[in-house]
């Protein structure tokens, strides 16, 4: 420190000693540094704009540096698109073919290191050519627990629109006829706003904004005739207020929010071999898939162990001797563990807080 304070007329004894600084305030790093951090040092500057991409297509660059954690990234990304609060938002890494959750506390480029490194052990090189991953940073919703449309404008139109709108189309939802015609009239607004033409392309249109699961049960010229009854009768509304009002139905549901996984269960014969599972604010809810019926859910406090691998999830409920286990197949374990330990971590720091407030 003395001799970089004795050399302060040099600008890189400066930007030394401002991140000898840094690192005193919010602790070392774990990983050498990225090659975007390298690159950026090559170049005389620490200056590094990374883009993020948001769910509704839209994407922005924002300033990140060596000393940057992933919840000062969230704080950042949610004052510039102004957000209500980052709470429950996550940046998330796509590399490869995996979208994994960046862990608030870790460095940004920490993770980011691991993680191409991670990928680079799991799949070795070929013919001495070590492949070179490109990656991309998502920002999106990740906890829904305290999410209200309405609450926060530009977080639904944003966000919570175009994260729920493709679980609704994929079927994972119990979904009326009646609630998918008032449903797909708001969607169709949200694409094409008071252009009526796209009607006549109506395979392409059923695509759109009608579930997959539903899209049989009337012939494509009723399903046409109704939705745009219901589409005339929302005549001058926006795309914009389309959004929340799809939300606000959505919203209804037991499965708003939730992320869903299709699984392969061994263990219970009363349930179907092929399982849906969403993990919602209201704990683990297994779902028949075909008449999309919430079998059982298991919330939060009953919990009691889980685990997961390339090909597995595992989850203990009650008591971890005689409680009754689950036992999955799927290559997405890791997500469903991650949201797991994402709402439980949330849950008991919200009862910690409410402890505190008691006192």
């Amino acid at each position: 420190t003395l001799f970089l304070h004795s050399k302060q007329r040099h600008q890189i004894a400066v930007d030394c000693l401002n991140r000898m600084q840094k690192t005193l305030r919010n602790g070392c790093r774990k990983y050498p540094p990225h090659q975007a951090e390298l690159e950026a040092i090559q170049h005389k500057t620490t200056q590094i704009f990374h883009k993020v991409y948001f769910p509704d297509d839209s994407d922005e660059a924002f300033e990140v540096d060596s000393s940057t954690r992933a919840k000062d990234f969230c704080t950042s990304i949610a004052t510039r698109l102004n957000l209500k609060s980052p709470e429950g938002f996550s940046l998330f890494v796509k590399i490869a073919d995996k979208v994994i959750s960046v862990p608030e506390g870790d460095f940004f480029f920490d993770f980011v290191r691991h993680l191409t490194d991670w990928i680079k052990k799991a799949r070795p090189s070929r013919d001495g050519v070590t492949p070179q991953f490109t990656y991309q940073v998502f920002f999106m919703k990740k906890l829904w627990t305290n999410t209200v449309p309405g609450k926060d404008r530009n977080a639904d139109i944003i966000f919570h629109y175009h994260q729920e709108l493709p679980k609704l189309l994929r079927g994972y939802h119990k979904c009326t006829r009646e609630e998918a015609i008032q449903l797909a009239a708001l969607v169709y607004r949200v694409k094409y706003g008071d252009d009526t033409s796209h009607f006549n392309n109506l395979q392409k249109v059923m695509r759109e904004v009608v579930p997959t699961d539903l899209s049989r049960s009337m012939s494509a010229e009723e399903w046409r005739k109704q939705i745009l009854a219901c589409y005339n009768r929302d005549a001058g509304k926006s795309p914009e207020d389309s959004k929340i009002s799809f939300l606000k139905l959505v919203y209804k549901w037991a499965t708003f929010g939730s992320a869903f996984f299709e699984v392969k269960q061994t263990t219970e014969p009363s349930f179907p071999e092929i399982l849906l599972i969403a993990i919602n604010k209201l704990g683990v809810n297994l779902i028949h898939p075909q008449t999309k019926e919430i079998l059982a859910t298991h919330p939060f406090t009953k919990i009691s162990n889980w685990s997961s691998g390339n090909t597995y999830f595992h989850m203990t409920i009650g008591n971890l001797v005689r409680g009754s286990k689950l036992l999955c197949e799927t290559s997405l374990g890791y997500k469903m563990d991650d949201l797991l330990t994402s709402y439980i971590s949330l849950m008991l720091t919200t009862m910690n807080k409410q402890r505190t407030l008691r006192r």
